[in-house]
């Protein structure tokens, strides 16, 4: 009996101390609040354009999202050189060296976008397998070796959540409408948490990055939205309790009129913001909604601006006490983000066939470079994006609040 009485007093102690110390970044009220039961200000950037492309970090326009870019390149080189191009991009786009240097400047978490498609069969959605998961799991290494939280971002759902080239879609939000899209989308998050639920350097999920542009349908699509985040959210529940749910408003994160009650105990509300004032009526509607349902915020992108825009906006956020995330860490020949990847010679090329009418086989024969320049434009791509080959932009980790001398 006293034996089995101690070990009823060690497990209820066990169950306690995980109470008052939980392993896991958590909410409560208004703040995050760390393992060691700190507040948590969150200070990320996003690791942009690694696991989904886009068109206009590589100086491309018409050639925007990663189904026109994977393409196009495939016209350039064929599919066999275009893979190993890829695959060697998504060796050397993000490496240890990168979070090392993400970390050593003062960020605390990162965001990490990614397209659903690395994650499921080619031949069948619903089968849920893929080479995103080795990515995902390269990523959540190097963060827990340098000690900085992670945060996965659908950046791009079965369907398309938003319906433009940030999400790979076909032109339309269909997931909303789209039984099996929606489906796809809960199982390639129920893996994702039953993989992550004991992971205490993961702080959690953004379910969906920009749901729903502005120039569709809003009084038909808007209502489909928490239906949707409800139905995910319960899966992830089934299999992880101790992450925190991120829920993004509609019209490209803005619009939270589509929020009641919150509806999970540990979650965050999540806003965007680009090239707007930096007045306290820009981020007034999402403060009114944290104070009325005492639930934290999260601006989890916004920048390409000014340096001094950038600095405005960070201490905005700063004072009303919102973590936030900028928008990209990686970009080609610019300075509105923290590493510049240098320009390769002849680029032109490539970019001058993005443009291109491609619209016909005569038109890609008729358009296509010289294939060699083209393939020296590609390989020196790859060695400039690798981290000691870029540039670091002190004005903007300056901007940040953060530290520059490297």
């Amino acid at each position: 009996m006293k034996i089995m009485s101690i070990r009823i007093l060690i497990t209820l102690f066990f169950l306690i101390s995980i109470e008052i110390f939980p392993q896991f970044v958590y909410v409560k009220g208004k703040e995050f609040f760390t393992p060691e039961n700190k507040p948590l200000l969150l200070k990320g950037i996003n690791l942009g354009n690694w696991l989904l492309p886009e068109g206009y970090m590589f100086k491309f326009q018409k050639t925007s999202s990663p189904r026109l870019i994977f393409e196009m390149f495939n016209q350039l080189v064929g599919e066999d050189e275009a893979r190993k191009f890829w695959k060697t991009f998504y060796d050397n786009y993000i490496t240890h060296e990168d979070i090392k240097f993400i970390k050593k400047s003062g960020f605390n978490s990162i965001r990490l976008p990614f397209n659903y498609k690395l994650f499921v069969s080619p031949n069948d959605h619903l089968k849920i397998e893929g080479i995103g998961f080795e990515f995902l799991k390269r990523c959540v290494e190097w963060c827990r070796e340098e000690n900085i939280y992670v945060i996965f971002d659908m950046h791009g759902a079965p369907g398309g959540q938003t319906g433009d080239n940030i999400d790979d879609s076909y032109g339309y939000p269909f997931l909303y409408e789209d039984e099996d899209a929606k489906q796809t989308t809960v199982l390639i998050w129920e893996k994702i948490a039953s993989i992550y639920k004991d992971d205490p350097i993961v702080i959690g999920y953004d379910l969906l990055n920009e749901p729903i542009a502005h120039y569709f349908d809003k009084e038909k699509l808007n209502p489909l939205l928490v239906p949707l985040f409800k139905k995910i959210t319960s899966a992830i529940r089934k299999v992880d309790n101790n992450h925190v749910i991120f829920y993004g408003g509609a019209q490209w994160n803005s619009n939270f009129s589509v929020f009641g009650e919150p509806f999970d105990s540990n979650a965050a509300y999540t806003f965007h913001k680009y090239w707007t004032d930096t007045t306290q009526s820009v981020i007034q509607e999402y403060v009114d909604y944290s104070n009325k349902y005492n639930v934290p915020l999260w601006m989890g992108e916004s920048g390409e601006n000014t340096n001094e825009w950038i600095n405005s906006f960070r201490i905005l956020l700063e004072n009303n006490n919102i973590g936030w995330c900028f928008w990209p860490y990686k970009k080609m020949d610019a300075p509105s983000n923290v590493v510049s990847i240098k320009k390769p010679n002849n680029w032109d090329v490539i970019q001058t066939y993005s443009e291109a009418d491609r619209s016909s086989y005569a038109k890609i024969r008729e358009n296509r470079p010289d294939i060699t320049l083209v393939r020296n434009a590609m390989a020196e791509y790859l060695e400039n994006i690798k981290f000691e080959n870029c540039s670091i932009n002190k004005d903007y980790i300056r901007a940040l609040g953060l530290i520059t001398e490297q």
